[in-house]
């Protein structure tokens, strides 16, 4: 393996061309037409334009990107997250077209992609299952049978798309009267996100918390669970802030949890990075919920509390090398670690999208920060796609230490030109519950609807300064496209994207 294609955009891009350049690997970049001048185009050795803005014409067009891989004469394809991350057929294309695919194989991601067969993966395991159906709904399923397969579930009730992730395709549904519209516009929502209307039923759980198993798996059988990641902090079903480890995990629920993660994997022949996701109940009972067949947007604060370097492990164990990480390393953190996922959002207007130019940019830097970010001032925010622009993180000692340190990063970084959710998490931050570790997967939306639309406060100090010198920066050092046909980025794209990082 020589040159890998990112089959991707944004920070997860940049993360990648990283990794790769750490481990003498050249790096090939594909972008829309909006993405011309991103981050990730810069830094890559190579970039190829795939097509227009939206993404079904570019980074979801399979063929495009094996033919970019052809081009550039790559010899591996690394999906990132998010687009077609869990797609089979892009993995078999992949495979198809002698490609090593950086991610499990296709038949695993089919079984454990869908939610349906992941929950009968499980139970095959021995793992718990929350209730719920065993097979999708159809679309010839009648109003009747679903209402009748509801009601032996029991209410409340979720509808849930069958594939995808990230919140997309979900309703909660408390009252039989409003099942068949939740079933529809779930159904809608999956169709338009992941080009699959299917759904099923699943119990919804009283508070329980959302708790997730990071693991890594070669070609030569060894699985290796991770400490778990508290991902209770979500807002409408999406996560927002996460930790590791969790402060309601003890020792031996851990031990539990990761081994019945190890369990399924193996159970289905896994291999390279994923994800399992569990609920647990006031009670302290876990219950399987669904895996992620690829790397998780959070995986860098696993990586901060191990010093492990999950994207190399990806590359490394999808060219047939031996999974060597010692599994009492995995399940031992050092410190803790928190990320915020900083998103191109107005938290003070429920959180609307915000595109448009970045003005200025000021990260926040300092010991035991991370900034995985794919935004540069004088770059637009396009409205196409996930609103994401970085995700902070901060390590520390332990859980006080790491809020405190997380609490001064927020007040260091400053974007100006457009709104975002650094104020939200500034505020969050503050709530004695959070603090307390006193939450669950219902506790955000409560204190957001508490907080009834009044305003989060944003640092405004600096931000006019920073705005007339980037604005200055910006047209003195204005960079040139990148080339309309793909190919190399040269030695003046490649200067100005390190002067870039610089800012």
């Amino acid at each position: 393996m020589k040159k890998i294609l990112i089959a991707n955009r944004g920070e997860i891009a940049v993360r990648i061309i990283r990794a790769c350049r750490e481990m003498d690997l050249s790096s090939v970049a594909v972008y829309s037409e909006c993405d011309r001048s991103a981050l990730h185009v810069r830094l890559a050795d190579e970039a190829y334009a795939i097509g227009p803005s939206a993404p079904r014409e570019s980074y979801l067009r399979i063929d495009r990107l094996v033919d970019a891989a052809r081009r550039s004469g790559a010899d591996a394809v690394h999906p990132g997250y998010g687009f077609l991350a869990e797609n089979e057929d892009f993995a078999a294309a992949c495979v198809g077209a002698g490609l090593t695919f950086i991610g499990p194989t296709a038949r695993a991601i089919e079984t454990m992609g869908s939610k349906t067969a992941a929950r009968g993966a499980a139970k095959r395991a021995g793992v718990p299952v929350v209730p719920g159906t065993e097979d999708p709904l159809g679309a010839d399923a009648t109003s009747e049978e679903i209402a009748a397969t509801a009601q032996s579930i029991g209410y409340p009730l979720l509808v849930k798309a069958v594939a995808g992730g990230g919140g997309k395709g979900m309703r909660t549904v408390v009252d039989p009267s409003d099942l068949a519209s939740a079933v529809g516009a779930a159904r809608s929502e999956a169709a338009t996100a992941f080009g699959d209307p299917a759904v099923y039923l699943e119990r919804e759980l009283p508070r329980p918390r959302h708790i997730e198993v990071q693991l890594l798996a070669d070609h030569h059988g060894a699985v290796v669970p991770f400490v778990e990641r508290e991902c209770s902090i979500q807002r409408r079903h999406q996560k927002v802030v996460e930790e590791t480890p969790s402060i309601a995990v003890t020792p031996a629920l851990r031990a539990e949890i990761t081994s019945a993660a190890a369990a399924v994997a193996k159970g289905v022949g896994y291999t390279n990075a994923g994800t399992i996701e569990f609920l647990v109940d006031e009670n302290g009972r876990f219950y399987f919920l669904e895996m992620n067949t690829r790397l998780q947007v959070e995986h860098p604060i696993t990586e901060m509390v191990t010093g492990l370097d999950l994207v190399q492990w990806q590359i490394r164990i999808a060219r047939g090398e031996r999974l060597d990480v010692d599994p009492a390393r995995a399940l031992t953190p050092t410190g803790h670690a928190i990320e915020c996922r900083v998103y191109a959002e107005d938290p003070d207007n429920n959180f609307l999208p915000s595109p448009g130019r970045i003005v200025a940019l000021r990260p926040a830097a300092g010991p035991g920060i991370r900034d995985d970010s794919g935004a540069t001032a004088g770059l637009d925010v396009p409205i196409f796609y996930d609103p994401m622009i970085s995700k902070l993180a901060a390590w520390a000692e332990d859980r006080p230490r790491a809020i405190a340190r997380m609490r001064r990063a927020l007040a260091e970084y400053l974007v100006a030109g457009i709104r975002t959710t650094v104020p939200f998490f500034t505020w969050l931050l503050s709530q004695p519950d959070f603090s307390a570790g006193r939450f669950d997967t219902t506790y955000l939306d409560g204190v957001l609807k508490a907080q009834n639309g009044r305003p989060f406060v944003e640092p405004a100090a600096g931000v006019e300064e920073m705005a007339a010198i980037a604005a200055a920066l910006h047209t003195a050092l204005s960079p040139a496209r990148p080339p309309a046909n793909g190919g190399s980025t040269g030695g003046r794209w490649k200067t100005e994207a390190r002067l870039e990082g610089l800012r």
